[in-house]
């Protein structure tokens, strides 16, 4: 498989699809050597089973470590971190993967209770899992989804989970993109085979799965979430950490230059769906100032729960965010805005939570 291709696959089988996917890029020759020690990255961002259309469906990395063991790797490894505020332990049975592990006799790894080196990413310094940086050749496995602040999460945003939870706070403080873009200069893209059955093409942390019945291989992590940016009709402006990652020489945004190989028909598969724009007409509504991923998820899906009619009746922005840390003001969201005359307290809050308290400002 070259650099400039994505081979995609039309259906609803994750685990055949996989292996005809690492079949068509022949994966065996792009690792080489059969001692290299192999790792596989889900997306398991939350403790939930991928047909939410928030986490990776375990049966992808089945279909790759048959195709990989048949070829003679045994050193394979599956290593994730969840986002601050929810569990790996809890993630891995729920989503499938402590059986998988078990079943084929691979090594689970929990980011969020490794260690970790800081390293030099074109000039961000940067806590890396030392687990994601033992491995020879890393293959990614996120979820074609939307995110309440990226507007997409995909290959790029996905290598959140080799990082400390206190390292992925810090990047919420320095606004998401720019160090997601430096992460990707030393985190390992090696191959990237993308779940794109069921996304949530609003919310990161799933709840509205919308079948698109397609997945596809990818070596460029740049050319992989350009091209899912256009598929889910945004621009590269609206997600700035591709073009970022780009021009720091990690890839190419450029997919008028992709090779688009499809290895069965389209026809008996769905249009590509497009998001809804639900979470950002919701985003509205507050006032975020570098705000983590678990609590501003919670938030606007709290909004989402609201009717209609009482988000309108909400007068005051609603503010959240690191940002608001030793402030004051009326309506805030999350410990980061204790001092504020109503919060609600929690690092993160849950979405109940936080539709009461609102409910409780309009009554």
């Amino acid at each position: 498989m070259e650099k400039d291709e994505i081979i995609v696959i039309y259906g609803n089988t994750p685990e055949e699809m996989a292996y005809r996917l690492a079949q068509a890029a022949e994966l065996e020759n792009l690792i080489g050597d059969t001692s290299k020690r192999v790792g596989l990255k889900p997306n398991l961002v939350v403790a939930r089973p991928a047909d939410g259309g928030a986490t990776t469906h375990p049966e992808i990395a089945a279909g790759l470590i048959r195709y990989l063991h048949e070829k003679g790797f045994r050193n394979l490894v599956i290593l994730e971190g969840s986002w601050v505020g929810d569990s790996t332990r809890q993630a891995f049975p729920r989503c499938g993967y402590t059986a998988l592990a078990k079943q084929a006799g691979v090594e689970l790894i929990d980011t969020q209770r490794d260690t970790y080196t800081s390293r030099d990413c074109k000039g961000m310094k940067i806590e890396i899992c030392d687990s994601a940086l033992a491995v020879d050749f890393m293959i990614n496995l996120p979820v074609m989804k939307g995110h309440c602040q990226t507007a997409i999460t995909c290959a790029l945003k996905n290598n959140k989970g080799i990082m400390s939870d206190r390292e992925k706070q810090r990047f919420h403080s320095l606004g998401l993109h720019k160090p997601i873009a430096h992460l990707n200069s030393a985190a390992r893209n090696d191959f990237i085979v993308v779940d794109g059955i069921c996304g949530d093409l609003d919310f990161e942390e799933g709840g509205n799965p919308i079948p698109a019945g397609r997945m596809f291989a990818a070596r460029d992590p740049v050319l992989c979430d350009a091209w899912v940016a256009d598929q889910m009709g945004y621009s590269l402006a609206e997600v700035p950490y591709i073009p970022m990652a780009a021009a720091l020489g990690v890839g190419s945004s450029d997919i008028k230059k992709a090779r688009v190989r499809e290895l069965n028909s389209s026809k008996d598969a769905p249009l590509m769906p497009r998001p809804s724009g639900k979470a950002r007409q919701l985003g509205s509504l507050v006032q975020e100032d570098k705000s983590c991923s678990a609590c501003y998820a919670a938030l606007i899906r709290a909004l989402s729960r609201m009717s209609r009619n009482e988000t309108a009746r909400l007068k005051s922005p609603i503010c959240i965010g690191q940002g608001f840390q030793g402030k004051t003001g009326e309506i805030g969201i999350g410990r980061c805005t204790k001092g504020f005359s109503a919060s609600v307290p929690g690092c993160p809050p849950g979405a109940a939570e936080i539709m009461g308290f609102l409910r409780t400002r309009l009554s």
